[in-house]
Protein backbone atom coordinates (compact mmCIF):
# COMPACT_ATOMS: atom_id res chain seq x y z
CA UNK A 1 0.00 0.00 0.00
CA UNK A 2 1.02 3.51 -0.54
CA UNK A 3 0.17 6.60 1.68
CA UNK A 4 0.23 9.70 -0.01
CA UNK A 5 2.22 11.55 2.65
CA UNK A 6 4.21 14.70 4.05
CA UNK A 7 7.50 14.03 5.22
CA UNK A 8 9.66 16.07 7.27
CA UNK A 9 13.40 15.43 8.00
CA UNK A 10 16.21 17.87 9.58
CA UNK A 11 19.49 17.84 7.83
CA UNK A 12 22.68 17.46 9.29
CA UNK A 13 22.93 20.99 10.01
CA UNK A 14 19.38 20.89 11.30
CA UNK A 15 17.63 22.69 8.95
CA UNK A 16 14.20 21.62 8.22
CA UNK A 17 12.70 20.20 4.77
CA UNK A 18 9.54 18.98 3.89
CA UNK A 19 8.18 17.07 1.06
CA UNK A 20 5.53 15.03 -0.65
CA UNK A 21 6.05 10.93 -0.77
CA UNK A 22 4.50 7.85 -1.26
CA UNK A 23 5.61 6.46 1.40
CA UNK A 24 5.09 2.29 1.04
CA UNK A 25 3.43 0.29 3.73
CA UNK A 26 4.35 -3.37 4.44
CA UNK A 27 2.97 -5.09 7.87
CA UNK A 28 4.99 -3.00 10.17
CA UNK A 29 7.48 -1.42 7.73
CA UNK A 30 7.24 2.03 6.11
CA UNK A 31 9.27 2.72 3.12
CA UNK A 32 10.65 6.14 1.75
CA UNK A 33 12.02 5.86 -1.52
CA UNK A 34 13.88 9.27 -3.00
CA UNK A 35 15.43 9.86 -5.68
CA UNK A 36 19.38 11.30 -6.23
CA UNK A 37 19.58 13.64 -5.77
CA UNK A 38 17.32 14.83 -2.91
CA UNK A 39 17.25 16.42 0.24
CA UNK A 40 15.25 13.98 1.76
CA UNK A 41 17.66 11.28 1.13
CA UNK A 42 20.90 13.50 2.46
CA UNK A 43 18.70 13.85 5.23
CA UNK A 44 17.89 10.17 5.88
CA UNK A 45 21.32 9.21 5.13
CA UNK A 46 22.59 11.87 7.68
CA UNK A 47 20.38 11.28 10.55
CA UNK A 48 17.96 7.94 10.06
CA UNK A 49 15.29 9.76 10.81
CA UNK A 50 12.22 11.30 9.33
CA UNK A 51 8.48 12.20 10.21
CA UNK A 52 5.64 10.68 8.35
CA UNK A 53 3.03 13.41 7.48
CA UNK A 54 -1.22 12.73 7.08
CA UNK A 55 -3.08 16.20 5.88
CA UNK A 56 -6.37 16.76 4.27
CA UNK A 57 -4.33 20.01 2.99
CA UNK A 58 -4.03 19.63 -0.74
CA UNK A 59 -1.78 22.69 -1.29
CA UNK A 60 1.13 21.00 0.94
CA UNK A 61 1.29 18.98 -2.38
CA UNK A 62 0.61 21.58 -4.54
CA UNK A 63 3.30 23.92 -2.92
CA UNK A 64 5.86 21.76 -2.06
CA UNK A 65 5.91 21.26 -6.16
CA UNK A 66 5.65 25.37 -6.98
CA UNK A 67 7.99 26.21 -4.48
CA UNK A 68 6.30 26.63 -1.76
CA UNK A 69 8.05 25.17 1.33
CA UNK A 70 7.47 27.42 3.99
CA UNK A 71 4.46 25.71 5.90
CA UNK A 72 4.21 25.87 9.88
CA UNK A 73 6.45 23.22 11.93
CA UNK A 74 6.85 22.12 15.40
CA UNK A 75 9.09 20.18 17.31
CA UNK A 76 8.48 16.13 17.38
CA UNK A 77 7.73 14.32 20.13
CA UNK A 78 9.77 11.29 20.45
CA UNK A 79 12.64 12.04 17.85
CA UNK A 80 15.31 14.90 17.08
CA UNK A 81 12.79 16.42 14.38
CA UNK A 82 10.24 17.99 13.75
CA UNK A 83 6.23 18.08 12.14
CA UNK A 84 3.83 20.34 10.57
CA UNK A 85 1.49 21.72 12.72
CA UNK A 86 -1.49 21.34 10.83
CA UNK A 87 -1.76 17.49 10.54
CA UNK A 88 -4.46 14.88 11.26
CA UNK A 89 -1.59 12.74 12.48
CA UNK A 90 2.16 11.89 12.29
CA UNK A 91 4.18 8.90 12.61
CA UNK A 92 7.79 9.37 13.47
CA UNK A 93 10.54 7.19 12.21
CA UNK A 94 13.54 5.61 12.53
CA UNK A 95 15.19 3.65 9.19
CA UNK A 96 16.38 0.29 10.41
CA UNK A 97 17.81 -1.00 6.90
CA UNK A 98 19.25 0.70 3.75
CA UNK A 99 18.62 -1.39 0.26
CA UNK A 100 21.41 1.08 -1.53
CA UNK A 101 20.58 1.83 -5.64
CA UNK A 102 22.05 4.39 -7.61
CA UNK A 103 19.22 6.08 -8.50
CA UNK A 104 16.44 5.41 -6.08
CA UNK A 105 17.84 3.92 -3.08
CA UNK A 106 15.09 2.42 -0.51
CA UNK A 107 14.70 3.57 3.61
CA UNK A 108 13.02 0.86 5.39
CA UNK A 109 11.68 2.52 8.59
CA UNK A 110 10.09 1.51 12.00
CA UNK A 111 7.64 3.61 14.02
CA UNK A 112 8.73 4.62 16.93
CA UNK A 113 5.83 7.29 17.89
CA UNK A 114 1.92 7.87 16.52
CA UNK A 115 0.03 10.97 17.34
CA UNK A 116 -3.23 11.81 16.02
CA UNK A 117 -4.21 15.48 16.29
CA UNK A 118 -7.52 16.17 14.84
CA UNK A 119 -10.46 13.99 13.23
CA UNK A 120 -10.41 13.41 9.17
CA UNK A 121 -14.07 14.87 8.11
CA UNK A 122 -14.15 13.41 4.88
CA UNK A 123 -12.77 12.80 1.05
CA UNK A 124 -12.85 15.92 -1.20
CA UNK A 125 -11.98 14.62 -5.10
CA UNK A 126 -10.50 17.59 -5.59
CA UNK A 127 -7.99 16.93 -3.06
CA UNK A 128 -7.23 14.05 -4.90
CA UNK A 129 -7.20 15.20 -8.30
CA UNK A 130 -4.49 18.44 -7.29
CA UNK A 131 -2.14 15.92 -5.31
CA UNK A 132 -2.42 13.71 -8.79
CA UNK A 133 -1.79 16.59 -10.60
CA UNK A 134 1.06 17.33 -8.33
CA UNK A 135 2.59 13.84 -8.85
CA UNK A 136 2.23 14.76 -12.67
CA UNK A 137 4.25 17.92 -12.30
CA UNK A 138 7.19 16.13 -10.59
CA UNK A 139 7.06 14.20 -13.79
CA UNK A 140 6.97 16.85 -16.22
CA UNK A 141 10.10 16.31 -18.12
CA UNK A 142 9.27 12.42 -18.38
CA UNK A 143 6.14 12.41 -19.88
CA UNK A 144 4.48 13.30 -23.72
CA UNK A 145 2.85 17.17 -23.53
CA UNK A 146 -0.40 15.15 -25.08
CA UNK A 147 -0.28 13.18 -21.68
CA UNK A 148 0.05 16.28 -19.43
CA UNK A 149 -3.05 17.82 -21.53
CA UNK A 150 -5.44 14.91 -21.24
CA UNK A 151 -4.54 14.09 -17.89
CA UNK A 152 -4.91 17.50 -16.36
CA UNK A 153 -7.92 18.33 -18.36
CA UNK A 154 -9.55 15.18 -16.90
CA UNK A 155 -8.36 16.22 -12.91
CA UNK A 156 -10.04 19.95 -13.75
CA UNK A 157 -13.20 18.20 -14.06
CA UNK A 158 -13.25 16.84 -10.13
CA UNK A 159 -12.10 20.65 -9.17
CA UNK A 160 -14.79 22.22 -10.95
CA UNK A 161 -17.48 20.63 -9.48
CA UNK A 162 -16.04 19.41 -6.18
CA UNK A 163 -13.35 21.97 -5.18
CA UNK A 164 -13.18 24.57 -1.80
CA UNK A 165 -11.15 27.25 -1.47
CA UNK A 166 -7.94 25.84 -0.38
CA UNK A 167 -8.11 23.25 -3.45
CA UNK A 168 -8.88 26.18 -5.98
CA UNK A 169 -5.35 28.10 -4.81
CA UNK A 170 -3.37 24.83 -4.95
CA UNK A 171 -4.59 24.02 -8.51
CA UNK A 172 -3.81 27.34 -9.64
CA UNK A 173 -0.61 26.55 -8.85
CA UNK A 174 -0.13 23.56 -10.95
CA UNK A 175 -2.06 25.09 -13.52
CA UNK A 176 0.66 28.05 -13.94
CA UNK A 177 3.16 25.39 -13.46
CA UNK A 178 2.43 23.29 -16.14
CA UNK A 179 1.74 26.73 -18.49
CA UNK A 180 5.01 27.54 -17.58
CA UNK A 181 6.87 24.38 -18.61
CA UNK A 182 4.91 24.45 -21.85
CA UNK A 183 6.43 27.89 -22.37
CA UNK A 184 9.64 26.86 -21.29
CA UNK A 185 9.61 24.03 -23.85
CA UNK A 186 8.30 25.74 -26.58
CA UNK A 187 10.96 28.17 -26.43
CA UNK A 188 13.41 25.82 -25.95
CA UNK A 189 12.21 23.93 -29.48
CA UNK A 190 12.28 27.15 -31.27
CA UNK A 191 15.89 27.88 -30.30
CA UNK A 192 16.63 24.33 -31.11
CA UNK A 193 15.31 25.19 -34.34
CA UNK A 194 16.61 28.64 -35.09
CA UNK A 195 20.32 26.73 -34.52
CA UNK A 196 19.93 24.19 -37.22
CA UNK A 197 17.97 26.59 -39.74
CA UNK A 198 21.40 28.46 -39.07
Amino acid sequence: MILETIVTTLGADGTPHIAPFGVTRTADVLVIAPFRPSVTLNALEATGRAVINFTDDARLFAGCLTGRRDWPLVPATAIAGVRLADSLAHWEVEVIRVETDPVRPRFHCRTVHREAHRPFEGHNRAAAAVIEAAILCSRLHMLPWEKVEREMAYLAIAVEKTAGEREREAWGWLSDRVAAFRSESLAADDMAKQQVSS
